[in-house]
């Protein structure tokens, strides 16, 4: 297991450029699985879910070449489907939560998929129901081996359908209209996600030849084709490093620019760090944020004491409310943060706790943070980070307190960031890795 020794308090300066999205990475990289022309994918980030996901897809018979630092081709020409029932695969998939999504494009091609229970971080529930309600509105049919974690999937006659999802799942979302690009008919997926990725995923389906109509909406439309070709697609940045780097930026005084950031595509998050005081300028799609000595939350316009609520896209991530609250321990002024999502996800909050942090946890979704106003420095500490938004929100409160802090469990970390000690060390951090 890998640690971080982090020596806090310093001010970094410089520029940082965000790695490609790793929740797009995940979709496009499994919707390689639905032609057996080449595809060329760019900028994709070399974090662990993603590294493990290639490889899964090589021990299915995926012909992958590194292009370049970021870029690959992939090759779907010969699946081993048997391959998916080897005690290899269920290992290795359940490894990782991004698995699950390649049973859509396996539905949609060979009529026939199999997954194990997908792993990921323990942050709470995460139900596969949208996926498997929306297969079945499709035509197939599943079983659940309980004893092995196994699901095996049957689609041998699929039609187009309508449905409603039970909720805006991203993956969900992802992998229903994947299997729907080939489906015979017209499948209409209503109350369907429509967060970037999942647009950017749309539009790398239709440049392979899908017809897909109602992109960037929660109502999508797709009329199923016979198959589908070869294309390029370039990943967008990483809109929850961005944030995060935001609020390090913050919380740390440091004088950062973070380039490329393909602004238009960050939704709501640049106004939700505003209502935390924090200041930026935007030229050119690069956000430069000024050092901040102070800075003040927001109230809401009665003056009550201001919420930050996640919600489905155009509203605010949950991946990024464990940067807001621990952000939020050293502005002036108070917040309450909802997590409405996940119910684990909070828990790390004891953590900040111990470094001083004033923080009420009302219950397993909330948490009322009371900032410091920079008065009070957070103080180092021993932890151990639990998932990977909580793992870099810990780093970040680390950086800021004056000492040596200790990060264990960063894998969790890696999973979700490329290099973030190496990146981080070249514009004045200090963060050694320590492999035990």
């Amino acid at each position: 297991m890998a640690t971080f020794e982090v020596i806090g308090g310093k001010r970094l300066k410089g520029d940082l450029f965000p790695q490609g999205a790793k929740n797009e990475a995940l979709q496009v990289i499994c919707a390689t699985l639905l032609t057996p022309e080449k595809i060329t994918i760019n900028n994709i980030p070399a974090i662990r879910d993603v590294v493990k996901l290639i490889e899964l897809l090589q021990g299915m018979g995926v012909e992958v070449t590194r292009l370049s630092e970021s870029s690959y081709s992939f090759i779907a020409r010969n699946i081993d489907i048997d391959y998916l029932t080897t005690d290899d695969f269920k290992v290795k998939a359940a490894a990782i939560r991004g698995s699950i999504m390649v049973v859509g494009p396996l539905l949609a091609r060979y009529g026939k998929a199999y997954a194990p229970k997908p792993g990921g971080d323990k942050i709470g529930r995460r139900r596969l129901d949208t996926h498997l309600l929306g297969f079945q509105k499709l035509g197939v049919e599943f079983d659940f081996d309980v004893n092995d974690n196994f699901f095996t999937l049957e689609g041998k006659h699929l039609k187009g359908s309508y449905m409603l999802l039970d909720e805006a799942s991203v993956t969900g979302t992802a992998n229903i209209l994947m299997a729907a690009t080939m489906t015979p008919g017209k499948t209409t997926i209503y109350n369907a996600a429509c967060e970037p990725y999942v647009q950017q995923l749309c539009h790398m389906l239709v440049s392979m030849g899908a017809r897909i109509s109602g992109i960037g909406s929660n109502l999508l439309t797709i009329e199923g084709v016979d198959g589908l070709g070869g294309c390029e697609h370039t990943i967008l940045p990483d809109m929850i490093e961005i944030g995060s780097f935001i609020g390090l930026a913050a919380m740390t005084c440091s004088d950062i620019t973070i380039r490329n950031v393909s602004f238009g595509n960050l939704g709501i998050i640049p106004d939700a760090f505003r209502r935390m005081g924090i200041n930026f300028e935007v030229t050119n799609d690069d956000i430069h944020i000024p050092p901040h000595e102070h800075y003040e939350i927001d109230t809401f316009i009665d003056g009550s004491i201001l919420t930050l609520a996640d919600a489905p896209w155009p509203g605010l991530t949950p991946d990024l409310l464990s940067v807001f609250l621990v952000v939020a321990t050293q502005a002036k002024g108070s917040v309450l943060i909802h997590q409405k999502m996940f119910e684990s996800r909070l828990f790390f909050v004891d953590k900040l706790i111990d470094m001083g942090a004033q923080i009420i946890l009302c219950d397993p979704h909330r948490a009322t943070v009371i900032g410091h106003d920079r008065q009070l420095r957070l103080r180092p500490t021993v932890m151990t980070s639990p998932d990977i938004r909580a793992g870099v929100a810990l780093l970040i409160a680390a950086m800021s307190a004056d000492g040596k802090s200790i990060i264990h469990n960063i894998e969790q970390i890696d999973r979700g960031y490329q290099n973030i000690d190496g990146r981080l060390n070249a514009i004045g951090a200090e963060i050694h890795r320590i492999d035990r």
